[in-house]
């Protein structure tokens, strides 16, 4: 295990995907919760496909894939609130109408242009995607996503569990709401080059799922997503790496398998309560 590790991270792309998934981890788990708690977990799928839009868009017009898809994807969140909380269009449809339609934008721009992209990793995440400038990139923004976060603790706590009450004591939710939306739709973004579009959804919901097995309070379950997402990772990195497998596709099942297993503890608790 021990040699397996250090000839592992003996390679510097290894090490720019691990630096990276980390970071993308934590804030995914931080978010996560609060997400699933005010249903809004499917909106990291809406913004992952809106990604794989703005990504390919830039690859048929030989830009820089980070420096479009970040702007884009924070307009696709502030559009998707927008739309949940104003429109008759309810959150879900919302969410399948955007993010639709970017992916469909996408594979045409692609296929038009003829640029010689793999789709496969803009979908489904390449370990060898990250540069050391987008590793760079994305340590700032998830930077920026952990310190906001602590930073609105309290209000995103209020607005998550009681929205009314947070509104009749003055606490303005548009705005609140609005920090969760650019939060999740920077941890979309660091997200995309490790884990894909079609995979980083399931970074925000499965930690945050298995943790609400067997933690109650708000300030536990977010220690317990984020130790758990941060162990996940590690785990299905090495799965990967030993065996030759999609490092995203990886991480997920890994997720899958903890979230499986708390599921069935907390089950077996249950019955003997």
């Amino acid at each position: 295990m021990i040699q397996m590790l250090t000839e592992m991270f003996s390679y510097n792309f290894i090490i720019r995907a691990f630096i990276v998934g980390t970071l993308v981890s934590l804030c995914a788990s931080l978010l996560g919760v609060t997400l699933v708690l005010k249903r809004y977990s499917m909106i990291g799928d809406g913004l992952s496909h809106v990604g794989f839009g703005a990504l390919a868009v830039a690859a048929s017009l030989n830009l820089a894939p980070l420096e479009i898809a970040v702007p884009v994807i924070i307009i696709a969140a502030f559009l998707l609130l927008r739309l949940s909380e104003n429109s008759k269009i309810n959150g879900d449809a919302a969410i399948a109408i955007i993010s639709s339609t970017a992916l469909a934008i996408g594979v045409l721009c692609v296929s038009i242009s003829g640029v010689n992209t793999d789709l496969n990793s803009y979908l489904f995440g390449s370990i060898l995607a990250t540069t050391t400038a987008d590793a760079i990139m994305c340590a700032m923004l998830a930077v920026v996503v952990i310190v906001i976060f602590v930073i609105f603790y309290n209000k995103i706590f209020a607005v998550t569990f009681d929205e009314t009450f947070s509104k009749a004591t003055g606490l303005k939710i548009g705005v609140y709401n609005t920090v969760i939306a650019l939060l999740t739709a920077l941890t979309i973004v660091i997200g995309m080059r490790i884990m894909g579009t079609l995979l980083i959804s399931a970074l925000i919901i499965f930690p945050a799922l298995s943790s609400m097995r067997l933690c109650k309070k708000f300030k536990s379950v977010i220690i317990c997503s984020g130790v758990m997402s941060l162990c996940c990772f590690f785990v299905g990195m090495c799965a990967s790496y030993s065996l030759d497998a999609p490092t995203g596709a990886s991480v997920v099942i890994v997720n899958a398998i903890v979230f499986f297993a708390f599921w069935l503890i907390s089950i077996i608790k249950e019955k003997r309560t």
